[in-house]
């Protein structure tokens, strides 16, 4: 596969100022990655976001009130270089490793195995590590059969929730390249069976609305989609209903809870300034 090109935006900040400047660039919603690089002996911190076209600095500028500078990147696989030789991460009962740490897994785990790729996940950011632990939580509790994962980037979520109930799962993206990546990752886990990908844009593609009301949605994107998608996402759940959120910042918690005034809050998971929320639908 030919890797599409892409462009950096990047701004220098101090620490305390890199998550707003992070949200900002998120929000715009244009980026398909946005990390926050630290200096981990200054106060020094770089916000760096990548695009599939060429941004406008101006623009991004305006929106974080700072200087953003744009450059393009040689072609390469940036996403699979940068993910070359992590380690594993253990998540609640979850183990997800790579190839080359295949004679690591420790006893007693859920593993999943995931490599490097063009998706999103692999289970080191923040927010798919929060929600691995939130699917453990619920797994204490609950039990679910009809189960979606609304944007599914890698499929990890989807494959984690197949693996803890042994039910099919839903997983939907609008990139077709991530659907490919859930569906080759669903075969290296052995649960082919249980993962169901497909492309679709948000809750309006007939197969997610005939196969609605789900008991369980997990919705790990961004804060802007999470409130634009809202009412679509409370529509599509059962009543007594779980929803995981996340992908959003602490400082976004408000807003985001704001847009599902009709669910009851039941608790967060947070890591740094990231969050994973969890909501649950009156049962009448």
């Amino acid at each position: 596969m030919t890797n599409p090109p892409l462009w950096k935006a990047s701004v220098a900040l101090t620490k305390p100022e890199a998550a707003d400047v992070s949200a900002a660039l998120e929000l715009d919603g244009s980026a398909q990655a946005v990390l926050i690089v630290e200096e981990p002996f200054a106060d020094g911190a770089v916000v760096e976001a990548l695009y599939t076209d060429a941004p406008d600095a101006a623009y991004l500028s305006r929106i974080t009130g700072r200087d953003v500078k744009v450059e393009a990147l040689p072609d390469q696989d940036w996403i699979k270089l940068s993910q070359q030789g992590l380690p594993p991460v253990r998540a609640g009962r979850f183990f997800v490793y790579g190839a080359h740490d295949a004679g690591r897994v420790p006893h007693g785990v859920i593993p999943i195995k995931m490599e490097a790729g063009l998706a999103f996940g692999t289970g080191h950011h923040e927010t798919t590590a929060l929600c691995l632990g939130a699917l453990s939580d619920l797994a204490r509790r609950h039990s679910f059969t009809n189960v979606l994962d609304l944007g599914t980037g890698t499929g990890l979520l989807a494959i984690g929730a197949a693996k803890l109930w042994k039910r099919r799962v839903l997983a939907s993206d609008i990139d077709p390249v991530a659907v490919e990546v859930t569906r080759e990752n669903a075969r290296a886990n052995g649960v082919v069976p249980l993962v169901a990908a497909f492309t679709a844009d948000g809750l309006t593609h007939p197969t997610l609305s005939n196969a609605a009301p789900y008991d369980l949605l997990i919705a790990n994107i961004l804060a802007g989609p999470l409130t634009q998608l809202a009412p679509a996402i409370q529509k599509a759940l059962a009543p007594g209903a779980t929803l995981l959120l996340s992908g959003l910042l602490y400082n976004q918690e408000k807003l985001v809870t704001s847009f599902y005034g009709d669910l009851r809050y039941v608790g967060a998971r947070r890591s740094g300034p990231w969050s994973a929320l969890v909501l649950k639908k009156p049962s009448r």
